[in-house]
């Protein structure tokens, strides 16, 4: 989540002169059609905001609804095929999806993704400007879905170029343990966790952090219950494919954790 100033990443430098929005995009599975929640033009060209919306098969309780966002920082492209290889994990295998309605968005901020920079093309860093009356048609639309959507939970892909391996933020130690953990553990196939005692500027034990930034994409504080909320981070010197690899299994992890979280916290 850091500013990427410092080092270059792998997943950047390889993709960013040709990658766009719409190229994204045509990497989904055919029988999925992306939305729009908001289109916009800077600098004469048009600009969009995707959303996919998944509904997995009845599980015996209400569709659990999930949403999971990539891209708020344009220079973090990983995150943003992982949700697109997540989606298309969905569509070959349907199961994965049974009990839960995912809302997936891919690229929050799209100018940043195609000029390859951390902020818009306004020079905004978007994930500092949520709850606080921004300006930024991206963060008010994104804004809007939480509020429509009131979401049981909340993951945010992001990547790091000054951690030494994934590592999470998440509020509270049952989550922690209950979801963070499982992600991380999951994601370790591919890339290292981070060990350090201090990541990010944060306290932190075995990659797990209970702090964070304020201003970050988040639940509408007015909502109850608040939903989970984890934010997942992937080195972004590491190669492209094994950010994606780590970030996929770890949304898998969380996704397959999660109703027995929920059984569990039913019974405190």
């Amino acid at each position: 989540m850091p500013s990427s100033a410092s080092m270059p990443s792998a997943s950047t430098t390889v993709t960013a002169a040709t990658r766009t929005v719409e190229g994204l995009l045509e990497d989904l599975h055919p029988t999925l059609q992306p939305e729009t929640i908001v289109e916009f033009e800077h600098a004469g060209a048009r600009h969009i905001v995707p959303r996919l919306r998944l509904a997995g098969a009845a599980a015996g309780h209400d569709p659990i609804r999930i949403g999971i966002f990539a891209g708020l920082h344009g220079d973090e492209p990983a995150g943003c095929s992982a949700l697109i290889e997540f989606a298309n994990a969905i569509a070959e295998e349907p199961s994965l999806a049974d009990g839960f309605e995912f809302f997936l968005y891919p690229v929050l901020n799209p100018t940043g993704y195609e000029q390859n920079t951390r902020h818009n093309a306004n020079d905004k860093d978007l994930n500092r400007e949520f709850w606080r009356d921004s300006d930024e048609v991206e963060v008010q639309a994104i804004e809007r879905e939480l509020r429509a959507h009131a979401f049981a939970g909340i993951i945010t892909l992001h990547a790091d170029d000054t951690c030494e391996g994934v590592y999470g933020y998440t509020h509270g130690r049952v989550l922690n343990e209950a979801l963070l953990k499982p992600a991380l553990d999951a994601a370790s196939a591919f890339l290292p966790v981070d060990s350090r005692a201090v990541i990010d500027g944060f306290p932190a034990q075995g990659g797990l952090i209970c702090q964070c930034f304020q201003g970050v994409l988040s639940a509408p504080r007015e909502q109850r219950p608040q939903p989970f909320d984890v934010i997942f981070e992937t080195p972004a010197y590491a190669s492209f494919d094994l950010q994606v690899s780590a970030a996929l299994a770890a949304l898998k992890a969380i996704v397959a954790r999660y109703p027995g979280f929920i059984s569990y916290a039913q019974d405190l």
